[in-house]
Parts: structure tokens; sequence; C-alpha cells
């Protein structure tokens, strides 16, 4: 069995501060920003297209979100992915709802054929994005990450992408290595924008990894044990916590 370190990966990130360029939509800016500040890494929000290939080729790590889209900012993703590959940078893509809508079918297509390092999305959208199923119900999903093991599994092995389904128990592979990773807590389906805001939580640690598959597993190991701090803190349904969490994760194993 092969062990990831998470304090190992978790400290590197906060030593190093990567940037983390975030392409990502409206509702999630702020809470991924901060969630990325308190993580130890440093966010760029940056969409015009007149400054987000510079922007992709200073990052540590590019982070691609088609939550809120237009074609001005389809475009713009496309020149940022076209400039992290042609420099080097790991960078993940994360296709809301890619299923839901012709636009959203043929953007989720476009980048992926620019060959992310790193897909995150939830079941729904990942069986969208490998053409095995409907894309859920708007940005939610109606599928299990068990019912989508095949589908990320195919897609991880076409693309050369690691694939990181997420949801009650999250399932990540690179089409021969599978982990799944358990925990979390019951409210963070309640808080919008978390699951956005754990892509750049995995663009930060691809930042500092050398193997993009234990990166990923260890962002989403580090996010659940997060979760389940601030859920346990939360005072009601209605109040996120969130980033104050992150920094109590333990930066030693326990």
């Amino acid at each position: 069995m092969h062990t990831i370190d998470l304090a190992r990966h978790l400290n590197r990130v906060r030593e190093t501060c990567p940037l983390v360029h975030n392409i990502t939509n409206h509702v999630a800016m702020n809470t991924m920003a901060n969630v990325l500040l308190a993580l130890g890494a440093s966010p760029a929000m940056a969409h015009a297209r007149e400054e987000v290939e510079e922007f992709a080729a200073l990052a540590g790590a590019l982070t691609l979100n088609i939550g809120t889209l237009s074609p001005d900012w389809v475009d713009a993703m496309d020149a940022a992915a076209r400039a992290a590959n042609e420099a080097g940078t790991p960078w993940v893509l994360d296709p809301v709802a890619v299923g839901a809508t012709t636009l959203r079918r043929k953007a989720g297509a476009r980048l992926l054929a620019l060959s992310p390092t790193v897909v995150r999305g939830n079941a729904s959208e990942i069986m969208a994005l490998a053409e095995q199923g409907g894309g859920g119900q708007g940005v939610d999903s109606t599928d299990t990450t068990e019912a989508a093991e095949r589908a990320a599994v195919d897609l991880a092995r076409r693309t050369g992408a690691v694939i990181a389904v997420t949801g009650e128990t999250d399932l990540v592979t690179d089409g021969e290595r599978l982990a799944r990773v358990a925990g979390g807590h019951a409210l963070m389906p309640r808080v919008t924008t978390l699951g956005c805001a754990l892509t750049g939580v995995v663009g930060a640690h691809l930042a500092v990894a050398e193997d993009p598959f234990e990166a990923c597993v260890a962002a989403l190991a580090g996010y659940a044990v997060a979760g389940s701090i601030a859920g346990e803190n939360a005072r009601g349904r209605a109040v996120s916590p969130w980033p104050s969490s992150m920094p109590c994760m333990p930066s030693t194993p326990t």
C-alpha cells in the first residue's frame, strides 16, 4: 500500500507560498481567494484576456472554472491554458455544470483538449465530460462517485490527466492508480463555492509537488480535514467558518 504524507504536502505549500492563478466564476472568487490565503498560498484572480498569458506563465499553478461563462472568458481560459502549457505550469480544469448547456459542453471539450494536469468535478460533471452521462442538475450532481469511477478511469487514460471526482467520498485516479478520500462534513454541500475553492487548493498543491496524483490526493484529504473541523465548529446551517479552519490543520502527522 502506498502512503502519502499529507503533512509534508501541506508544509511545502506553507513554506513556498505558491502563486495560484485562478480564472473562476463570479460567485466563487472571494471564497477561493480567502481559502488559498488561509492555506498559505498566494491567489491571483485575473481573467482579462490581455494579461492571462503573463499570469499563467508567472504562476506556480493555474485553475480554470467554467461556472459563469461568456465567450470572452472562454477565450481567456484557452489562452491561459496554452500559456501554462508552454511555461510548464500545471493547471486544473473545473468543468462546472459541463453537461447542462451547449455552451458548457463546447467549452469543456475545448479546454479538455488542451491537456489539463488535473480535472476536478462532481460525479455528474466527470461523467458528462467523458460522454458517459447526462450532466446532473445544473451545478449539482445527480450521480454517485462510485457510478463515475469507470468514466474517471477512462477519462484519465484518454487525456493523461489526473481525474478527481468529489462527493461524499472522493475518488482520484490517473488511469492506473486509484485512491478514495473520505471525511469532510455534512454541512459542506450547504455552503456555495466550497467545491470551487477546493480546485484552488488542488492548484496550490500541484504548484509544489512532483507527482500530480499525490498532490491531488493530499489536497482533497487536507480539505476533508478542514471541512470536518469547520463543520464541528459551525453555529447553524448558514454559517461557514471555513477559511479559519485551514490554519488549524495539523502540520505534523496525527
